[in-house]
């Protein structure tokens, strides 16, 4: 029960640091210029989500200490997303070359799977599978996408903190739903961390959360979701099915732009979100929409399947099936008529 009440200190925390960067982001004029690839039309300085960064690593060893995070547990996602965010942040103030960012980013990886023994054996269609070495290896690959693709999905106001903060929510309910257990301590941690940061980034956005914070979310929850899937093959099943918006909308845009020869590398908007957000004239609507879409169809999906209602693997594909006509509904990875 103590560690009920650290987290309105959490909370306070990302709260009072984010106001606290953003002076230093208008000092130091690091601000995001409006332009033909962006998302929004006001100057608006970045890197506020450090604030997530420093208050979810602080507040981890408390977790530790209370013996509701092994050391194995911390290690990995302390030291991967240390690293990230490290990365990040330089990223954020200068610019790092892909091909090291990429380099650092599964390095990150690597050093998380060494302590979580790589990616569990995983149950669905009726079969459990094992894939051993092979496993580690499309772990490594799951967590630098997740890692990049939550950089990608960062691009209008709040999308990426209510995307965390329903997510985190979700895991934990699921855990308390199913087999009550410690493990929830973690995205619960991280979602009152993201939550002191969205004040300043919706539903108007003060600050951005920049590469620093984007990177640092994605690794973190692709870790939580490997080290659950030691705990239940399901609650792996259920974090992918939580993640589904961002998964779904950043993979099918990167298979059309890949397909039709563009680099993946290079600055877009042609995600679902963004479209939808041009066509709606708004980022409220969308961002307000994802959330909606987690809590009102992701999470039951996911908790028929940590009570053992309905295979994980089956469910996934349930899941994701109509998000996926949602991108294409909303041109996930078309090229802009202006752009052409």
């Amino acid at each position: 029960m103590t560690l009920i009440w650290s987290f309105p200190a959490i909370f306070l925390s990302a709260l009072l640091l984010t106001w606290a960067l953003r002076r230093y982001a208008l000092k130091n004029n690091l601000i995001d210029l409006p332009n033909g690839r962006s998302s929004h039309l006001v100057p608006t300085p970045r890197g506020g989500g450090g604030a997530i960064v420093f208050s979810f690593l602080v507040f981890l060893p408390l977790l530790f200490g209370v013996d509701v995070l092994s050391f194995d547990a911390f290690m990995a996602l302390f030291g991967a997303g240390l690293l990230v965010a490290i990365v990040g942040f330089l990223d954020d103030h200068g610019h790092i070359a892909a091909r090291w960012r990429l380099l650092c980013h599964f390095t990150a990886a690597g050093w998380a799977l060494m302590w979580t023994q790589g990616l569990p054996p995983l149950e669905g269609f009726g079969f459990t599978v094992d894939l051993g070495w092979f496993g580690n290896i499309l772990a490594a690959f799951y967590l630098v996408w997740l890692l990049n693709l939550y950089n990608f999905m960062d691009g209008i106001d709040g999308l990426a903190s209510v995307e965390a903060i329903t997510v985190c929510l979700g895991a934990a309910l699921l855990h308390w739903l199913s087999a009550p257990s410690d493990v929830a301590w973690t995205p619960l941690l991280l979602c009152f961390s993201v939550a002191g940061f969205c004040y300043w980034n919706f539903p108007k956005a003060k600050i951005f959360m920049g590469d620093a914070s984007s990177g640092f979310l994605g690794i973190t929850l692709g870790i939580l979701a490997i080290q659950d899937g030691w705990v239940s093959s399901d609650l792996f099943w259920g974090w992918l099915i939580l993640l589904g918006v961002f998964i779904v909308d950043a993979t099918f845009t990167l298979a059309r732009r890949l397909l039709r020869g563009d680099k993946a590398y290079e600055a877009h908007r042609s995600h679902a979100y963004q479209f939808a957000s041009r066509e709606l004239k708004s980022h409220i609507s969308v961002t307000i929409g994802v959330g909606l879409i987690n809590v009102l169809w992701l999470l039951p999906i996911a908790y028929l399947v940590v009570s053992k209602q309905i295979d994980g693997a089956v469910a996934l594909l349930i899941a994701y099936v109509p998000l996926a006509l949602l991108a294409f509904r909303f041109n996930a990875g078309k090229v802009e008529a202006r752009q052409e």
